[in-house]
């Protein structure tokens, strides 16, 4: 029995060490999933076909925490019972579901079994913990190599699957999968969602989205439909949130020169997300932060998201990176692509701004000693997004538009379904440019250095920047109180007011909407001269506005205190209840500001901090009442429930509060 057990772990650790892509080639996943949502339990019936490439006695799935039964393998007719579950190694229980067989090169197979899994990470159950409340989740982010925590699958981003999904759930609940919705059965108040997806892709762009939505639907230019999901409270909140969805739509595909690759192209808003979005293969899930009404579109608004992540369904979906090394192929891209498609939207001087903050994001990493080589695997997202986006603008400028769209048109379709290396895209450029790159390369993809002044060259193109450069207080003092009022970008603006706020005047306030917003947010101490002129900014359609006007009002002028908090009353702000929260957390520490009402002001603040609510809003009541010093036992237990939150950033910022208590 040892001996066996001791071959049967050398043939594990012989293919674990291989690329398994190399022995086999999963080809299709027919996935019927079911949900236990007391329990937290996702369980399936799952099929792969796949083919055998080399002569090889042992293949995986990868499986984290699962239970198996009724595991049974076919081939021609044959059916084998040679099967082990098992792991990689002693130092890796329950990791992987292994086949052990003698699998012969040119033979296919259909594996069946049935599976039982409560993931830790990749799917999330959200909002559940009241059944008297019919508002939860169910969202997936496989992000890499995560998918197999609750689907057995390949980790691999180099095996690309077919996955075809039928969902069975509560039928007043909307199931959002990869793919086209085939049809639906309903049965016993349980409904089944059939979803059919016709081209391969990578494992952790499998994705599934639960909840109670509405849908508005758009068809692009092309004949694709645009789907677009909402909770049914936000019907006034579409049209901002989704704004230019097509117009981006049908930029990108004319400017990639490539047909959008999927049967459709869904967006679904979830609660709690772990990003600002997911580009899952034709079903992007994003943060319902960026559920915007049109106040809010002014200040943090979902554009940029919207045009990375689709963006995406080209770079990183249709062609995907082969590993880390070269993950700029799928973030540089998309970032450039967002951009190109804001331009086409907002305008040629919006475009060299957003470069130009990249530019000065990534010279300050210069400058922090933390730059990295764009082929490092473990760069910052600011590298591989950022110095990305510059690498692709500046190979633009030097092979010309006509070539470089020749080029990435190539460079998609001939690696179409497959995986990509930084070679495959640099050969297509050298050979529609007849250049050579390799000092590009080195200079820009391999030197850890990011060379700003030859980006600031390339920005000195725009008579917009040219403008914002010369525009500055601390070198022409002369000039500095005739700025704000004169003719040049708001941009330049923001930038004089950050260096001369002490001197400040009331024909400053007659700018638009961003300058005052930055007036607002810079002067926390009104003079009494300005103080007429800083009273309007309450009525500005910002949140960002109100907010830091509400607290410069309060906090400049005791005696007029009512007067602010009883203009602001009724505004919530952003979906993290940014005024909401700070007016509460004013009332309460006003004297004599509705003193009857105080306890019901203090019951919603702690409110909250409950789990009832998305981490944003938490993080906000968490932080005032801390600063009032009024984080109390209930607090301080919903606080001890943060810590096991599954965001790893609201994890970290409850337990950093307990520490600082």
């Amino acid at each position: 029995m040892k001996l066996k057990f001791a071959l049967l772990f050398l043939f594990i650790n012989s293919i674990a060490t291989s690329q398994q892509t190399e022995y086999v080639d999963f080809k299709n996943c027919k996935a019927e999933i079911d949900f236990d949502i007391s329990q937290n339990k996702v369980s399936g019936k799952i099929t792969y076909k796949f083919d055998v490439l080399q002569d090889v006695d042992s293949i995986y799935l990868d499986a984290v925490s699962m239970r198996f039964i009724d595991v049974k393998l076919f081939s021609d007719k044959i059916k084998s019972d040679s099967i082990y579950r098992g792991m990689v190694s002693n130092h890796h229980d329950n990791k992987k579901l292994w086949l052990i067989h003698d699998f012969k090169k040119g033979k296919q197979f259909r594996l069946s079994f049935r599976y039982f899994a409560n993931p830790k990470k990749a799917m999330y159950f959200i909002g559940w913990e009241d059944p008297s409340k019919d508002s939860g989740q169910v969202w997936t982010q496989g992000q890499g190599k995560y998918t197999s925590n609750w689907l057995p699958s390949i980790d691999d981003m180099n095996d690309k699957v077919t996955f075809d999904l039928t969902v069975t759930f509560n039928k007043d609940y909307e199931v959002i999968a990869n793919g086209k919705l085939i049809n639906t059965e309903d049965s016993f108040g349980e409904k089944k969602w059939h979803y059919d997806m016709q081209q391969p892709m990578s494992s952790y762009l499998v994705a599934l989205a639960i909840g109670k939505y509405c849908k508005k639907t758009e068809t692009s230019k092309s004949g694709i439909p645009l789907e677009m999901y909402y909770y049914p409270e936000d019907s006034l909140k579409v049209e901002p949130t989704y704004r230019y969805t097509k117009h981006m739509f049908d930029f990108l595909e004319e400017e990639i020169g490539v047909p959008y690759p999927w049967q459709n192209y869904k967006q679904v808003p979830v609660k709690d997300f772990l990003y600002a979005g997911m580009e899952n293969t034709s079903a992007t899930i994003f943060s319902d932060a960026f559920v915007v009404d049109s106040i809010a579109f002014v200040d943090k608004n979902y554009v940029n998201v919207n045009a990375h992540e689709l963006a995406h369904q080209w770079f990183g979906d249709l062609v995907t990176e082969t590993s880390g090394t070269h993950h700029w192929l799928q973030e540089g891209f998309a970032t450039y692509y967002a951009l190109l498609a804001e331009r086409d939207v907002f305008g040629d001087n919006y475009y060299y701004w957003r470069l130009y903050e990249y530019a000065q994001e990534l010279l300050d990493q210069d400058k922090a000693g933390q730059s990295t080589s764009l082929l490092d695997p473990k760069s910052s997202s600011t590298t591989f997004y950022k110095k990305g986006a510059w690498v692709l603008h500046l190979l633009r400028e030097k092979i010309g538009d006509k070539a470089f769209k020749t080029a990435v048109k190539n460079y998609l379709n001939k690696n179409q379904f497959k995986n990509v290396e930084t070679d495959d895209f640099i050969n297509e450029i050298e050979q529609v440019s007849g250049k050579r790159f390799d000092v590009f390369v080195v200079d820009w993809l391999k030197t850890e250095k990011f060379h700003y002044d030859e980006a600031l060259e390339s920005l000195k193109k725009s008579v917009f920047i040219q403008e914002y450069l010369m525009v500055d207080c601390e070198v022409y003092t002369s000039k500095c109180k005739d700025y704000i009022a004169s003719g040049i970008s708001d941009e330049a603006k923001i930038k004089v007011i950050s260096q001369i706020s002490e001197k400040l005047q009331k024909e400053d306030f007659k700018n638009p909407v961003k300058v005052r917003q930055a007036i607002a947010k810079t002067l926390f101490k009104v003079p009494e001269a300005l103080k007429g002129s800083y009273e309007t900014l309450l009525d500005d359609a910002s949140y960002i506005t109100i907010e830091a006007a509400l607290f410069g009002l309060w906090n400049s002028f005791p005696e007029e205190r009512k007067k602010y908090l009883d203009k602001t009353k009724g505004i919530q702000g952003f979906n993290d209840k940014n005024i909401r929260i700070l007016w509460l957390t004013l009332a309460l520490v006003t004297n004599d500001f509705e003193p009857e009402n105080n306890v019901l002001f203090f019951n919603e603040l702690l409110d909250y901090t409950s789990s009832k609510y998305g981490f944003e809003v938490r993080m906000n009541a968490f932080s005032y009442l801390k600063r009032i010093s009024a984080c109390g036992e209930e607090c301080q237990g919903n606080l001890e429930q943060a810590t096991k939150h599954h965001s790893w950033q609201f994890s970290k910022f409850a337990k950093e509060m307990l520490k600082a208590k």
